[in-house]
């Protein structure tokens, strides 16, 4: 059986690392520091559980199923089709793709200054170009894992090496009011704004695209070396994190978001070419991202709908999310804080129970299981207060784990009704 080398590992870890890596991963594990204070090391561990461990874990989930399609559907093929859509919707056009410009063009704010028709300039060229990056997915290791991921990371050292030549205080700042009592708590619901558990479960179908570029066939290969690139870029994404998260620590509370963190902490340490350090650091990380949600998306629907070319699906999805982007990062932030209230247990459940041995043979387990979480998930996320507190009276409800009780509850009822069948 042909394995990948060692060298292209690397290469294809290096491009799944620049996928996941993008407008959230850069605001905000510099913002929980700053946040956290003092309390930086136990919130970071949190944000290492829901935005790192999940992603990663959802690499390996879904090579080992074969696809997302294969995984949800352990549940029901219904719910397969409909969770698959909300996932790439969320992490598409509706939520993440226009993140990336949002977030890079506010780092450009400083530079070019704030005139409306700049953001929809900016935008509009961005998703050009991110479209025809896109055309062609299986060659991303080219562009992302060759040239701009390495980019990105020598920008990041650079900046962290001037944290550490030259800090801003000798201290961590106080903990804010959030992070005073539960900071690992905290930083793994926090850790959720990444995206990245949903990401991952679409990552996957790219990366094999890749995989198979060079020249690796056999389904089995396919997947361990899937689940080898997860690892690594597991390991770049932890490092990162801890470089943003302790820099972030250093500046202090009370900046609005991680990107005016990052601002000031590059500008108080390079002056006028720390704005530009920091711009050039953003517009990358969100590109590459940008460029793998789209090629994701683009083949998900695609396969969803063949009649329509993949190039005419991917141009689409391009031009919704440049017309989503000039919301602003504030809106957007705001639209997706109860949506992956909403979705991440679910997927979170999805996940564990994939690395648990014949679970899928005990045809009761994922539908009770899954079922029980949604319902909690959902209602707590509900713009209804009557139903959204009820939800959220259940044990861990108040600490955004509500869904944990009827999780377990729904994996016993699975068992049982198993037994029975």
């Amino acid at each position: 059986m042909k394995k990948l080398s060692g060298r292209n590992l690397l290469l294809v870890g290096f491009t799944l690392f620049s996928m996941f890596f993008g407008a959230g991963n850069l605001i905000f594990p510099p913002h929980l520091g700053a946040q956290a204070g003092a309390n930086f090391w136990f919130a970071f561990a949190g944000l290492a559980v829901s935005a790192i461990g999940l992603p990663i874990a959802g690499v390996a989930a879904v090579a080992q199923a074969g696809s997302l399609d294969a995984l949800a559907g352990r549940v029901h093929p219904a719910f397969a089709r409909v969770f698959a859509i909300l996932v790439y919707l969320s992490i598409g056009p509706c939520l993440a793709i226009p993140r990336t410009a949002s977030t890079s063009f506010q780092m450009l704010v400083p530079l070019l200054g704030s005139r409306p028709w700049l953001q929809t300039v900016y935008s509009a060229v961005f998703f050009a170009a991110a479209f025809l990056v896109a055309l062609h997915p299986e060659k991303l290791t080219e562009w992302l894992g060759r040239i701009l991921c390495p980019c990105l990371i020598l920008l990041i050292v650079a900046l962290f090496a001037g944290c550490l030549l030259h800090p801003l205080s000798a201290h961590y700042g106080t903990p804010s009011a959030e992070y005073a009592a539960l900071p690992a708590v905290e930083g793994m619901l926090y850790g959720y704004q990444t995206m990245d558990t949903l990401a991952a479960l679409n990552f996957g179908a790219v990366i094999a695209l890749n995989i198979r570029a060079r020249g690796i066939t056999e389904d089995k290969a396919v997947e361990r070396s899937i689940i080898k690139a997860g690892f690594v870029a597991g390991a770049l994404l932890l490092t990162v994190y801890a470089m943003l998260g302790r820099a972030g620590a250093q500046t202090g509370a009370g900046l609005a978001t991680g990107a005016d963190v990052l601002t000031a902490l590059a500008q108080s340490l390079f002056g006028k070419a720390g704005l530009v350090l920091i711009a050039a650091i953003f517009v990358i990380a969100c590109f590459n991202t940008c460029v793998g949600l789209i090629a994701c998306v683009g083949q998900y629907f695609h396969q969803l709908l063949p009649r329509i070319p993949y190039p005419a699906i991917a141009a689409f999805f391009a031009a919704a999310s440049m017309v989503v982007s000039n919301i602003g990062l504030a809106g957007i932030i705001r639209l997706s804080t109860p949506v992956l209230n909403a979705i991440y247990p679910v997927a979170i459940v999805l996940i564990l129970l994939s690395f648990v041995p014949g679970l899928e043979r005990r045809r009761a387990v994922y539908p009770l299981c899954i079922g029980c979480t949604a319902v909690q998930s959902i209602a707590a996320a509900l713009p209804i207060p009557a139903v959204s507190a009820a939800a959220n009276a259940l044990p861990l409800g108040s600490l955004g784990f509500g869904w944990v009780l009827p999780a377990a509850a729904g994996l016993a009822a699975g068992f049982f009704c198993s037994k029975k069948v």
